[in-house]
Formats: C-alpha cells, sequence, structure tokens
C-alpha cells in the first residue's frame, strides 16, 4: 500500500515538471516571435521614413548608421544622400482684392459728377416727355473708379439754420442762376457766397409768406400734415420754409440747363434728390406724402391722359392735398406777363380740372395764384359715380408700392377696401409728433407680413440705445450741429431717424430694393421721408449730398450682388469731407470694408457691439479726410 502511494507521488511529480517545461517553452517561442514581429515593423517603420533606398544589397548595420547616427569615418557620398530640405511647401498667398484696390483722386472736372445723370450718356436716350433726363446709369465696365474731388476752396458748410439762408460759394461755384433769376430772388452773390432771400417765380414776397397764405386756406399747423413732396422745386425755399412749421418736404428738380437747382438746396441743408415726371414712377411707395406742390414747375399736367397727376395721386396719402400755383391758376390776371394766349391757358386749366375729376379729387378752393385738390379719403365714392362720371379705370396688375423703374400708368391706384364711407383707407395716421412713435397703420393692419406691433415697439427702443451709443463713439455726431444731412443706407423701419428726431438733422431713409420687406410705406406713415434704393447703382444727388452716412448690414445684403469697393466709391462720392460713417456688420465683413476705407485714405476704426466684445456684430467709424481739387490755372477761372 505504501508503494502504491509513493508511485502516485512520482507520477504527479513528472508530470508538473512536464507541464512547467512545456509552459516555459511556450512562453520563449511567443517572446522570440514578438521580438522578430517588433523588428521586423521598426525595420519597416524606418525604410518608409529613409530618404536613402533601403536596397537588398544594403546590411542592417549600415541602414542603422546612416539613418540615426552616422559615423564620421562613413564615406562621403554616402553623407552626401542625405537630404534635409523640405519638400512640401505653401505657395505664397495671392494678392487679395484689397491689396489689388487702389482710388486714385478723379480728374478735377467730376467735381459735380452724378452717375446716373450723366448730361453726356443722356444725350443718347429719347427726348420725348424728357426721358432722357431720368436715371441711365453706366454699365459695370463703364463705372468710374476714382474718388470724385471736392472744387479747390471747398468749405465745411454752415450751420443750420443760418445755412438755409446763406452758402459758400466755392462749394457751388455756379453764378447762373443769379442771373437767370435775378428778379425773382432765387439767389444772390456776394463776395465769398450765395444768399437764398427765400423768393421764388410765383412768392415775390418770399417763401414764409406765400406758405403763409396756403396755410390760410388748409390747416398746416394742427400736425396733420407732416410729409410733403416739392415738384420742379427750384432751389428749394418752399421746403426749406417749411421745416420751421414741422413739415418735413422731399424737394425734386431735374438736372437741366437751370444749373445746380438740387445742389443748392442739399448746400442749404434742405432734403432733396435729382429727379423728373417722365416716363417711370416717383421712387415713393403709395400713400406717401400728406401733400403734393408745384409752383411753376412746368409740368404738363394735362396731357398724355393726364399720367403725371395720376402719379402725383398714387403718392398722395387718403385725403392729402394738391397745391398748384402759376400758369394757367389765374391765367385771366397773368395771361400777358406769361407771354400766353388766353385760349391756350383756359385749354391747360380746363384739361387740368379733367383730370383731377377723373382722379375722383375735390377742387377745395383757387384762390388768387392759389388752387388746392384733394384727394379723397377712400374710394366708395369714386366706385359708385365711376359709370356716371367716366372715372379713370383701376389698376389691376402692379403693386402700388413697387416704384424702381416701374413705368407709370394712366390707371387709378386703388386704395384699401374700406366698409364704411368715413373710414380712412389704410387706417387714419396720428398728429405730428405722435405719428412718430404711434405703430403705423400698414403694421397694425398686418399689410407687412412678419412685422408686428410690438416689434415695431422693441425696434424704437432699440435705436434709441444704439444712437446713444453711437454718439459715445463719434464726437462728430454727439456734437449738436455739426451735422445736417443724413443718410441711413438700409432703414428699415426708420429707428435710427426717429432716434435723431430732437437733433437739428434730416435723415433719409433708404429702403434697398433688394431688402426681404418694403417697409418704405411704413416709414412715411411715422412722419419720415426716404427713397428706394439698389446700391450696385448710383444714388441720384450730387457729390458731397450728405454729412454722415448710418448703415445696418448693408455689406451682408449686397454680397454676391456687386463689388463692394464700388458701393464704397459711391459712398465717398455723396459724403462730404470731414464727414463721417458708421457701419455695423459682421466682424469679418467690417474688417474688408475696413480695408477698402484706407485705401480711399478714410480713417477707420472698428468698435466693440454696444452689448460687448463677444458679439459677432462690430461698428465701424470712418471718417472721410479733407482734400480738394487743385486750384485751377487762370483760364479755368475765368470759365467760371
Amino acid at each position: 500500500m505504501a508503494n502504491n502511494h509513493n508511485n502516485w507521488v512520482s507520477v504527479l511529480v513528472q508530470n508538473l515538471t512536464s507541464k512547467k517545461q512545456t509552459n516555459l517553452l511556450k512562453n520563449l517561442y511567443f517572446l522570440t516571435f514578438t521580438t522578430v514581429l517588433c523588428t521586423l515593423f521598426y525595420l519597416l517603420g524606418l525604410w518608409q521614413h529613409s530618404t536613402t533606398p533601403f536596397s537588398a544589397g544594403t546590411t542592417t548595420t549600415q541602414y542603422l548608421s546612416t539613418t540615426t547616427c552616422p559615423d564620421p569615418a562613413i564615406s562621403n557620398s554616402t553623407a552626401a544622400a542625405l537630404d534635409f530640405s523640405a519638400h512640401h511647401t505653401i505657395p505664397d498667398p495671392t494678392s487679395t482684392p484689397a491689396r489689388e484696390f487702389h482710388a486714385p483722386p478723379c480728374d478735377p472736372s467730376f467735381s459735380e459728377y452724378t452717375p446716373c445723370e450723366d448730361v453726356k450718356r443722356s444725350l443718347s436716350f429719347p427726348r420725348d416727355r424728357l426721358i432722357y433726363r431720368e436715371r441711365h446709369c453706366p454699365a459695370p465696365n463703364e463705372i468710374l473708379r476714382c474718388r470724385i474731388p471736392a472744387p479747390f476752396g471747398y468749405r465745411i458748410p454752415l450751420r443750420w439754420p443760418e445755412s438755409r439762408d446763406t452758402a459758400w460759394y466755392a462749394n457751388v461755384p455756379h453764378k447762373e442762376l443769379t442771373v437767370e433769376k435775378k428778379n425773382q430772388n432765387w439767389v444772390h452773390y456776394e463776395g465769398d457766397r450765395f444768399r437764398f432771400p427765400g423768393g421764388g417765380t410765383m412768392f415775390p414776397r418770399g417763401a414764409s409768406a406765400y406758405i403763409d397764405d396756403i396755410g390760410r386756406l388748409i390747416n398746416l399747423r394742427d400736425g396733420s400734415i407732416r410729409t410733403a413732396l416739392d415738384t420742379g422745386c427750384g432751389v428749394a425755399s418752399w421746403g426749406a420754409y417749411l421745416l420751421s412749421r414741422n413739415i418735413l418736404a422731399i424737394s425734386f428738380a431735374p438736372r437741366d440747363t437751370h444749373e445746380a437747382q438740387v445742389q443748392f438746396a442739399l448746400e442749404r441743408g434742405v432734403p432733396a434728390l435729382i429727379g423728373v415726371l417722365a416716363s417711370i414712377r416717383l421712387p415713393y411707395p403709395s400713400r406717401s406724402f400728406d401733400m403734393a406742390h408745384c409752383s411753376r414747375c412746368l409740368i404738363p399736367w394735362g396731357q398724355y391722359d393726364g399720367i403725371y397727376l395720376t402719379e402725383v395721386d398714387r403718392v398722395l396719402r387718403p385725403g392729402g392735398y394738391w397745391i398748384l400755383s402759376g400758369p394757367p391758376i389765374n391765367w385771366r390776371t397773368h395771361w400777358k406777363g406769361w407771354e400766353r394766349t388766353q385760349e391756350s391757358l383756359k385749354e391747360e386749366q380746363d384739361g387740368i380740372e379733367r383730370v383731377a375729376k377723373s382722379l375722383c379729387w375735390k377742387k377745395l378752393i383757387q384762390k388768387d395764384d392759389l388752387a388746392i385738390w384733394q384727394k379723397p379719403t377712400n374710394h366708395i365714392h369714386c366706385k359708385i359715380t365711376r359709370k356716371v362720371f367716366k372715372n379713370r379705370p383701376f389698376c389691376e396688375a402692379q403693386d402700388p408700392d413697387t416704384a424702381w423703374y416701374t413705368k407709370m400708368d394712366t390707371c387709378l391706384t386703388k386704395l384699401p377696401e374700406v366698409s364704411d364711407i368715413r373710414q380712412v383707407s389704410g387706417g387714419e395716421l396720428a398728429k405730428w409728433p405722435e405719428r412718430l412713435t404711434a405703430v403705423p397703420p400698414r403694421i397694425s393692419s398686418g399689410s407687412l407680413k412678419g412685422i408686428t406691433a410690438e416689434m415695431f415697439k422693441e425696434n424704437t427702443q432699440l435705436w434709441k440705445k444704439r444712437v446713444a451709443y453711437y454718439k459715445t463713439i463719434d464726437y462728430q455726431l454727439a456734437e449738436r450741429g455739426r451735422y445736417r444731412n443724413l443718410l441711413d443706407m438700409n432703414a428699415y423701419l426708420g429707428g435710427f431717424a426717429a432716434a435723431l428726431i430732437d437733433d437739428p438733422v434730416w435723415v433719409m431713409n433708404i429702403v434697398p430694393v433688394e431688402a426681404e420687406i418694403n417697409t418704405l410705406g411704413a416709414i412715411y406713415e411715422r412722419g419720415l421721408i426716404g427713397t428706394y434704393q439698389n446700391w450696385c447703382e448710383a444714388m441720384s444727388t450730387y457729390p458731397r449730398t450728405y454729412d454722415f452716412i448710418h448703415g445696418d448690414s448693408v455689406f451682408s445684403l449686397y454680397q454676391n450682388k456687386c463689388n463692394m469697393e464700388d458701393i464704397l466709391l459711391e459712398m465717398d462720392r455723396i459724403l462730404r469731407p470731414q464727414g463721417s460713417v458708421i457701419l455695423r456688420d459682421d466682424v469679418d465683413v467690417l474688417l474688408k470694408v475696413k480695408r477698402f476705407a484706407e485705401a480711399m485714405q478714410w480713417d477707420a476704426r472698428i468698435a466693440d457691439h454696444e452689448k460687448g466684445p463677444h458679439q459677432r456684430e462690430k461698428i465701424l467709424v470712418a471718417v472721410k479726410q479733407y482734400w480738394t481739387a487743385p486750384q485751377p490755372d487762370e483760364d479755368q477761372q475765368r470759365k467760371l
């Protein structure tokens, strides 16, 4: 029994010894295999990163010595095979548009260049119905890519209200009107300046007395009349003297033989644009103006099926007034002085009366040299009587607010529907100044899709804060009276202009044609003024029109539509020397704008958003440097 026990123990020991040897062998094989595999991978990695070919004839020792720590004893040929130069290089960056952009000064002959009303270009268009005086802009390859110079001796305009009556001769060096209109008191030349006595062809006692005459016929003081349109404005004395009565007028006249009418108006600090009634709608929405005016503006109101008076009807608000003085009004008294026959003058007045009646206007009064008509507050009565009185047909197809290169028509623009004859189409407007902050009827009625009354109120408060911040980063804007003529390139609801209402400024509110929502009608309902514009084209105004230009997201709006530098050159053209610019946009956009602005010799800097530095939207503040054309030689001075 003991022997059996010993045998069992002996077998167990042998088995354990045998298994231990087997495990050791397995571990040894595994370690050897791993070592060989790692060595192979290591050598493979060295071969892939080596600049020296690893040929079959190269030993491992030789290869390692040439790739890690070369021995000085190794031959020069082996060392020369090593190449430590960079084989992956990045090419130099191509020059950016900002580096290529160069804006030299234009020739001094371009100091009053208005691209879309260029006299030479206009002569190639039909003269019928003054079509040649409409906007005719240069093609993209014809755009002038240089900076328009101010005339030699240009001076910063006088401050309002002194500028209403006086302007520097050097700024508008034209004496033609002082000769042509000498007896009508438009403008006088006195030493180094012009003086504007407030006279006009039909108001020899002055514009203020003339407006008082109108005020005795309709109420100009209760705030119901705030916006006005002056057609064929001369030097805009009518609009200039309305400002003291809290009435804001846009004056317009074509660029014609009477040199610089609109330029004089702008130099005086009065809102004005170059424009003409010809074949294209005026650049304003329907129901914009509370009052329209013509004082011997020489527009053939009764001709062409009354198309021009029909256009005035489109832009007049319901209940608005049209005022006419000059031929043919009071022709029995003036026909000899006008060098017209009584028959022709009577025929002209009869034609005007027929057109006005076809528009359903009511003639309120004709007294002395003034005649005033009133547009109906709705079209209920007009629809009832149209078969009896043969009123002109209503327009059906076109949007009444579309006015950019839109042909005028002889049809009657429909007023919004009402259910009661006492209602005002489109909604009754609050009186000024409550009108500024009251919700515009276009918004309260839901006509402007996506804009609510609450959004309007929030926008008004937002711009109060923004303008207050602007005045902390632009000391010239903060200086009361430093600026007079302001431009907002993308006005939306007119919040920027509304926030400045207590400053002695006026703002031309631009609604770009490319804007998602056409808000210009709401701006007019607030008692502000403005116009449409495509910023890929030039504006219908003279150089050096504005003291200050503001733009909210303008360059983001026009990305991929036209060149940024062309928009900036147009801004430079219409900005006065030492005028300022404030642009708000995405930081990447403004960095590009800043490079272009500096190439135009603007002093530019980027400031933080009013909410702080962590906003992507930033604010660019720039000032145009003062510079002028060189002094003309004696021959040029004699021509002036």
